[in-house]
């Protein structure tokens, strides 16, 4: 029989060798499973670096199934081949108005004597730099905006450029503006589900990038990866695998167990895509209304939220409450049947107990 405290990490060892691969914003050198829509974009940006103009791109599909991580990859590769076209990439969830998306453009272009100055005089410093070259416009959540002038704008008056529009919902394409959608007239690229052996596939990936290599025991990255599928949000098999990493590397252990990743997988009620901070007053507001009414239905909770002062209509309420799902605040479920036909009940997720996984 070995010594009981073989199995125990000594003073300054540790199971990860790069954390980062386990952020959300990493972009790893391979992206697999989504080569057809990296080329697809790539053939949009194509005529840019011809001297021609670019094809306009409408992405859309479910949240956490690699968007975000193919356009950074593929403008990553754009910036490594060319100096030729300019990627501007910009997340809406807090640059969600024409004066903060201009200010951010500033930035990218290397212009920062921005204070007191308007919005059309910023614009026209960005579009005078930009028109020296061609440009790819990334605009990552792009149903979070509040205003579309910026967009407007950038049609008219960036001579080459490429527009990509990155939404989670299809329909969004529908409620542009048709001044912008007459001008856009983008091609559609939906991004399907990853299926759950792609889903290992991801994870064991980032496994190699994050961990010492031997660490993992099976059973327990099989159940984080089968966990993840379950949930469909690549996201939350990184936070899982984060998470059961801590714990492990807490006990002093020097192996990832099946204990481990069920420890991680009760934590799962405490993980969020984005930090409660970066919420605006709104959705704040419409949060702890969730918190007080938990387990309602989204009609109900409406109704509360009419009774408290709040002025959205129901449409952009829905939406809100859509995206405090997606990032992971709240958790829906649609219910069908019954006197009240189709409803969505409305929950902040309690802590599970080890039995249930």
């Amino acid at each position: 029989m070995g010594n009981i405290f073989d199995g125990m990490l000594k003073e300054g060892e540790s199971l990860f060798k790069n954390l980062d691969a386990l952020d959300f914003e990493f972009v790893p050198k391979l992206l697999p499973y989504r080569e057809n829509q990296q080329h697809y974009i790539a053939g949009c940006i194509k005529p840019l670096l011809q001297g021609r103009n670019g094809k306009n791109l409408f992405i859309f599909g479910a949240p956490g199934i690699g968007k975000t991580a193919a356009i950074k990859w593929v403008l990553r590769d754009l910036e490594e081949h060319s100096d030729d076209v300019v990627p501007v990439y910009i997340n809406c969830w807090q640059k969600n108005t024409t004066y903060k998306i201009v200010v951010e453009m500033c930035g990218l272009v290397g212009y920062k004597f921005t204070q007191n100055k308007k919005t059309e005089e910023l614009f026209r410093i960005v579009k005078e730099r930009l028109n020296k070259k061609a440009v790819v416009f990334a605009f990552d959540e792009i149903d979070k905006v509040e205003d579309f002038d910026f967009l407007y704008s950038i049609l008219e008056e960036i001579y080459k450029k490429t527009v990509l529009l990155i939404t989670n919902y299809r329909e969004k394409l529908d409620e542009l503006d048709e001044r912008i959608r007459s001008r856009l007239l983008p091609e559609i690229l939906e991004f399907p589900q990853y299926n759950r052996d792609e889903t290992a596939g991801i994870l064991k990936e980032r496994m190699k990038l994050s961990f010492v290599s031997g660490v993992w025991e099976k059973d327990a990255f099989d159940l984080v990866a089968e966990k993840t599928a379950d949930i469909k949000d690549i996201r939350c098999g990184l936070y899982l695998m984060r998470a059961a990493g801590m714990i492990a590397e807490d006990n002093e252990m020097r192996k990832i167990m099946l204990a481990h990743a069920k420890s991680a997988i009760q934590k799962l009620p405490e993980f969020t895509v984005k930090d409660k901070d970066e919420l605006d007053d709104e959705s704040q507001s419409i949060l702890s209304i969730v918190k007080e009414n938990s387990g309602k239905k989204i009609g109900d909770l409406f109704k509360v939220y009419q009774e408290k002062g709040g002025t959205s209509t129901y449409k952009t309420f829905q939406r809100r409450i859509s995206k405090l799902s997606e990032n992971r605040f709240i958790s829906t479920e649609k219910i069908t049947g019954g006197k009240d036909g189709t409803t969505t009940i409305v929950s902040v997720e309690k802590e599970k107990k080890l039995t249930e996984f």
